[in-house]
């Protein structure tokens, strides 16, 4: 087993009279009356006292034993983290882009203003929808966003209606956004196939309902097939199709939302086109709308006339503002970046690549791993922990192992519909090595499942914080430091 040594506190580190840093004599008056009373903060007492060696050192190593995409393969299902390449972020750090302020006037941000157009007209492209708003700030506020369209033309015919029907494959926030818009959720069942019943949907379809919002391909990684169909008996009652983009990179290059009837979805900028995400950001996540929704979209709108730029606030049936300033612009600009890089041709190879690796984890663990539902996957599996549990062991002891073996693990107990969920996402970015890597570590699981049980049930054995007893955690947490 190997040994691994416990970074210590800063504060243990330090000791009293160490400095990283030495002043020169003060030339001016220690105190000035003025500011007498201002200038000391006894709330600040027992600062570490390191040296700058130490400092160093020790953020050095904590920054080591952090995960992350750069490090290795992130098969986090549902959120397609995916390599993000090193031109974007030079793109992105360009200061004649990143430093205007957001506060600049419009003639002194045209080029902000083009490339933010560019990548509006991109969006509507590739999703063959009629005109997208760039504000909102991440996925689940892009989700939010396209409810309150939603409702603000049915609020505008006289009837906001009262339900919104969900399916038990969609993503978890969709309930949580449909709620926060005044609606009632009602949920749509799964047939055997893993895809929307159409029975359940006839049945449940009336002129209360407002929306359906599907996940398409949903968080099974399999394609609704009858989504047309799917549409028809929404748009019969005057109900909307949302659709949550997030999963777009099974479908980028291939196909488009707005070619299966979807009125309104939102995208992940962070996941589809390559910005890192997580730890709360960054993300963005845009809005993209059929010509019937597109008078509600957030102000400002970004108006091109004789080759300038312009924001228009002048928008009588808008939303309004959902987000301060215009969106994450420099999200936006890894965006666009990425986009151009690939082009038409390169982003469909990425949606065939992301498919393919899947199916490849998906085929080399089938029989080993539970696999609820037989349906063709596209960019993401769904295994379950129920072969395993034979043995006592768990999807929570099998992904806490994982970490021995130095692979993050995949995501847990969702979609709610797979009981003991493993839900794998590879992306287009990881290598057969990668892959081949996080396979064999999981069928080296597998067999200590049946041979050694207690090793999965008391992993990780050596990362450098072991099991946590997260019940404890929950009940008495500690939330701050206290020297002895």
């Amino acid at each position: 087993m190997i040994n691994v040594i416990r970074e210590p506190l800063i504060f243990e580190i330090s000791s009293p009279g160490k400095s990283g840093v030495r002043l020169p004599a003060l030339d001016v008056p220690e105190k000035l009356d003025v500011l007498e009373g201002l200038t000391v903060r006894e709330d600040l007492e027992g600062f570490p006292e390191v040296s700058e060696t130490e400092v160093t050192r020790h953020f050095t190593r904590l920054s080591q034993m952090n995960y992350c995409v750069d490090f290795g393969f992130y098969p986090l299902g549902s959120c397609t983290m995916k390599y993000n390449p090193k031109l974007n972020e030079k793109v992105a750090g360009m200061a004649s882009l990143a430093g205007v302020h957001p506060l600049a006037p419009e003639k002194l941000a045209q080029g902000n203003l083009e490339l933010m157009k560019t990548l509006e007209k991109l969006l509507c492209e590739i999703t063959g929808m009629d005109a997208v708003s760039l504000q909102p700030a991440a996925g689940a506020h892009g989700e939010l966003t396209g409810m309150m369209l939603i409702r603000a033309y049915h609020e505008a015919q006289g009837n906001p209606r009262k339900y919104v029907l969900i399916p038990d494959s969609a993503h978890g926030t969709n309930p949580s956004s449909a709620h926060i818009c005044g609606y009632v959720v009602k949920e749509i069942k799964s047939n055997d196939k893993g895809t929307i019943s159409l029975e359940d949907l006839a049945r449940e379809m009336t002129e209360e309902v407002a929306a359906l919002m599907v996940t398409n391909p949903n968080t099974l990684g399999v394609f609704e097939s009858d989504i047309c169909q799917i549409a028809d008996i929404v748009h019969a009652k005057g109900g909307f199709v949302y659709m949550d983009g997030a999963n777009l990179n099974a479908l980028a290059g291939i196909t488009r939302p707005g070619d299966m009837k979807v009125d309104v979805l939102h995208l992940n900028l962070h996941k589809t086109f390559s910005t890192p995400h997580g730890g709360g950001g960054p993300g963005s996540g845009p809005v993209a709308v059929k010509k019937i929704l597109e008078p509600y979209l957030p102000v400002p709108i970004i108006e091109e006339k004789d080759g300038q730029y312009h924001l228009n606030y002048n928008r009588p049936k808008s939303i309004g503002r959902v987000k301060s300033f215009y969106g994450q612009f420099l999200v936006m600009l890894k965006a666009l970046a990425y986009i151009l890089a690939l082009g038409p041709a390169g982003l469909r190879e990425m949606t065939e690549i992301a498919v393919l690796n899947s199916n490849y984890i998906r085929k080399s663990l089938d029989g080993i791993y539970h696999l609820k539902y037989d349906s063709p996957t596209l960019h993401e599996c769904v295994f379950s922990d129920k072969f395993q549990k034979d043995f006592g062991v768990s999807n929570l002891d099998i992904s806490k192992r994982l970490l021995d073996y130095g692979l993050h693990p995949p995501t847990m107990s969702f979609p709610l519909i797979v009981h003991g969920a493993l839900m794998i996402e590879p992306t287009e970015t990881e290598s057969r090595r990668d892959l081949d890597l996080f396979i064999e570590a999981m069928k080296a699981i597998d067999r200590e499942a049946r041979e050694n049980p207690e090793l999965l049930r008391t992993a990780p054995h050596i990362t450098y914080v072991r099991r946590l007893d997260e019940v404890q955690a929950a009940r008495n947490p500690v939330l701050r430091w206290e020297k002895k």
